[in-house]
């Protein structure tokens, strides 16, 4: 079995869940595990923590050049329960030429390829072709605060010289039609996680209510879930829909995306949840008993919005709320956007070099990473785990979803793509 593949394996047999409360098991045994893997071949970590458990690990590896290239993932990973799934999500089996976790896709499997290759390289005396550091980082899946965040406030110095980054989230295999296309991220949408608050009356539940702070909020979440956003072309996507059509060898349709993404469902997963911001009720939180009605009453809203687009955005959310609806962000991001030239074209260069058949195109996430964090202190970040998938695995239903697997020789082709970045050129 491949280096790669036993990596992964040892990673998603480690339960570093994260359910954003805090209780959880953290990520230190996974960081020593991390670090006792660079140690042993040379490659010194730093290894930190921001709170008890939550734990981090930082390397460098110097290379022929000073402008220093970040590769950061996390080592957390969203809850699974073992009932729902084929193999238990905590076990690491390799069968049918995957490898079988929570987290192989979200992000051990990007992790081993990075161990992987850098181990190897270590042990054969070959110097990146610029400076390498390699972050593995606590809690991207709630805030990012105990990790990316956390590294970036208190131990700046360890990203000195570092001028652009690549993570998770890109450089993966789609098709439409049979050809195959190669997402390479270049931008996010911004993140605007929203606690809402309503306040009324007081009262008996049998009484006539005078102010219902359940009944006004659930008005809110209606309007706020009904609304239609706006189409909001931004340049990054209309490059994408562009590359998408040379690449299939047909036109799109822009003014007719609604028609399009129904023509080519496949290809329209690339850009169908980044043509608008969105806003989606998640949590709710009122009353305490049957017969009360109660004072006050919560809910949480998970919303993103495109580069350039959030004073739009909270103008809207304001306005479907209502003036007796407050809100609070629990947590908020910038939308990011990197250029689709230079380390760009470096990316698809080397997914080329092993594909050539492969259609590289620029992409951009409906989610978030912690790029947000790192583009805080002006590093620009990519989406580029490299990944060749076999046209029948759904990578976008593996992340938080059941049975999440990776290829072992989609991981092995990752290894082989990142030494023809870093290494060989």
């Amino acid at each position: 079995m491949s280096e790669v593949a036993e990596l992964c394996s040892e990673l998603l047999r480690i339960d570093t869940t994260n359910d954003g409360s805090g209780d959880g098991p953290g990520e230190r045994r996974a960081a020593e595990y991390v670090a006792s893997l660079l140690a042993e071949v040379g490659i010194e970590p730093v290894v930190f923590e921001s709170a008890p458990r939550r734990t981090s690990v930082v390397a460098r590896i110097p290379g022929d050049s000073r402008d220093a290239l970040l590769m950061h993932g996390h080592l957390d990973v969203v809850p699974a329960d073992p009932a729902e799934w084929g193999t238990h999500p905590f076990s690491g089996e390799i069968s049918g030429g995957c490898v079988h976790g929570r987290g192989a896709v979200d992000m051990k499997g990007t992790l081993a390829m990075t161990l992987a290759w850098a181990r190897e390289n270590a042990r054969r005396g070959v110097r990146p072709r610029r400076d390498l550091v390699l972050a593995f980082l606590a809690d991207e899946e709630s805030t990012g605060e105990y990790g990316a965040g956390h590294a970036v406030e208190r131990h700046r110095d360890l990203f000195e010289g570092c001028t652009e980054a690549i993570s998770e989230s890109g450089g993966f295999s789609w098709y439409e039609d049979g050809v195959r296309i190669y997402p390479v991220a270049v931008g996010e949408r911004g993140t605007a996680w929203m606690r809402l608050t309503a306040r009324g009356v007081p009262g008996h539940g049998s009484k006539p209510a005078v102010d219902n702070p359940v009944a006004e909020l659930a008005r809110a979440l209606a309007r706020l879930a009904d609304h239609r956003w706006p189409v909001r072309l931004t340049p990054e996507v209309a490059r994408l829909i562009d590359e998408l059509s040379r690449a299939l060898g047909r036109s799109i349709d822009l003014d007719r995306l609604e028609e399009e993404i129904e023509r080519i469902p496949r290809a329209a997963a690339l850009f169908k949840g980044v043509l608008r911001n969105s806003a989606n009720p998640t949590m709710l939180d009122a009353g305490y008993k049957v017969n009360v009605i109660p004072g006050t009453a919560e809910a949480h809203v998970d919303g993103r919005f495109l580069p350039g687009q959030r004073d739009e955005f909270l103008e809207t959310v304001d306005r479907l709320l209502g003036p007796k609806v407050t809100r609070e962000f629990v947590s908020f991001e910038e939308a990011v956007s990197s250029p689709a030239e230079g380390l760009f074209d470096e990316l698809t260069a080397a997914l080329l070099a092993e594909d050539p058949a492969g259609r590289p195109v620029p992409y951009v996430m409906t989610g978030g990473t912690d790029a947000k964090w790192f583009a805080r202190i002006g590093i620009r970040g990519y989406g580029f785990a490299p990944l060749l998938l076999p046209p029948a695995l759904d990578y976008f239903g593996m992340f938080h979803g059941l049975d999440e697997r990776v290829p072992v020789e989609g991981l092995e082709f990752g290894v082989r793509v990142l030494d023809r970045l870093l290494t060989t050129g």
